[in-house]
C-alpha cells in the first residue's frame, strides 16, 4: 500500500532538485546568456522528460497528480540517484515500479558480425537498439567518421546525425534523412516505451535540437528500410548511394545497414578511394573499439 501523495512537498523537491543541475551537466549547450535562475529551467526540465512544459509547471505548482510513468522520465531527466529516486515515488504516492536488473549490454550477433567482416569495400553498420551504432567497418569509418574515437555512449546515429558538424554536413538532403530518423527513432519508442537509455537520448536531443524536438512531437513513424542517400563527402564530393537494411531475425533489433553505389557510376569510383585506404591503414581488419 502506498502513502498518500503530498503535492507540496513533491512541488518543492522538484524546483529544489533543478536548481541543483548544471546546464551543462545535462547536456544543455552553453549560449552564453545570462541564466536568471540557478540551475535548470522549467522548459528544460520538461524537454529532458519529454512532456508538456504545463503539465510541468502544473506539477511544481501542486495542481495535478504524476503518473508512475512521468515520475521515470522526471527521474531520469533530474538525474536522480536511488535514494532521491525512492523518496520521489513515496512523495507522489506512487509504487516504485523501476525495474532492479539492469538491461544487459548490446552485444552484436556472430552472424551480423561474419556479414559485416566480409564487406571490406561497402560501408556498413550494425545498428542496435535506440539506433545505436554497435559496429562498423572501416569503409563506414571512411564514409561518415571514426566511431571508435567517439566514446560509446555517443555512438548513436541519430544523435551524430543532429549534433556531430561531420555527419550533420554531409547529408546534402539532411531534413529529409533527418526527420526518417526521428521516425524510425519513434518505431524504436512504440517497441520499447520504457526504455530508460532512449528516454534520456529523446530528452537530450528536445534540449539541444529545435528541429528534433519538433519532428518528434509529430509521432511520424517509418521503418528507414530502404532509400536514396545523397552524401557530400569531405574527400571526394557527391555521393549518391542506395542505402538498406536488413533486421535480425532473433527478436534482438539489431539491423544491418549497407550502402552501395551502382557499379560502373561516379559515385561507385568515387566511393572506393576512400574506403580502399582506409582498409589499408586497418590492413584489411575491422576498425573497431578494441574496449568492446
Amino acid at each position: 500500500m502506498t502513502a498518500a501523495p503530498d503535492r507540496n512537498e513533491l512541488a518543492a523537491f522538484l524546483k529544489a532538485r533543478r536548481a541543483q543541475l548544471d546546464p551543462a551537466e545535462v547536456g544543455l549547450p552553453d549560449t552564453g546568456a545570462r541564466r536568471k535562475v540557478a540551475g535548470l529551467r522549467r522548459e528544460e526540465v520538461a524537454q529532458l522528460a519529454a512532456i508538456s512544459v504545463d503539465y510541468y509547471t502544473r506539477l511544481e505548482q501542486g495542481r495535478v497528480r504524476a503518473s508512475a510513468s512521468v515520475l521515470g522520465t522526471l527521474a531520469r531527466a533530474l538525474r536522480l540517484d536511488d535514494d532521491q529516486q525512492r523518496y520521489l515515488y513515496e512523495l507522489a504516492g506512487k509504487t516504485d515500479a523501476r525495474p532492479r536488473r539492469r538491461r544487459p549490454a548490446q552485444r552484436v550477433r556472430p552472424a551480423m558480425k561474419r556479414l559485416l567482416d566480409q564487406l571490406t569495400l561497402t560501408p556498413a553498420l550494425v545498428l542496435g537498439k535506440r539506433m545505436d551504432v554497435l559496429e562498423w567497418n572501416s569503409a563506414a569509418a571512411a564514409l561518415y567518421i571514426d566511431f571508435s574515437q567517439l566514446p560509446p555512449e555517443r555512438r548513436n546515429y541519430v544523435s551524430l546525425l543532429f549534433t556531430d558538424p561531420v555527419v550533420r554536413g554531409m547529408h546534402q538532403q539532411w531534413e529529409h534523412d533527418a526527420r526518417d530518423a526521428v521516425a524510425a527513432l519513434r518505431m524504436e519508442a512504440a517497441a520499447d516505451p520504457d526504455d530508460p537509455e532512449l528516454a534520456r537520448l529523446v530528452g537530450e536531443l528536445s534540449v539541444q535540437d529545435a528541429d528534433f524536438r519538433t519532428w518528434w512531437a509529430e509521432h511520424r513513424v517509418n521503418t528507414a528500410s530502404y532509400g536514396t542517400k545523397h552524401y557530400g563527402h569531405r574527400l571526394v564530393g557527391d555521393l549518391t548511394l542506395d542505402c538498406d537494411t536488413w533486421t535480425s531475425p532473433d527478436g534482438s533489433g539489431q539491423r544491418l545497414m549497407v550502402l552501395t553505389a551502382e557499379a560502373g557510376s561516379p559515385s561507385h569510383d568515387a566511393l572506393r578511394i576512400p574506403t580502399s585506404w582506409t582498409a589499408e591503414r586497418a590492413n584489411g581488419g575491422l576498425v573497431k573499439d578494441e574496449n568492446s
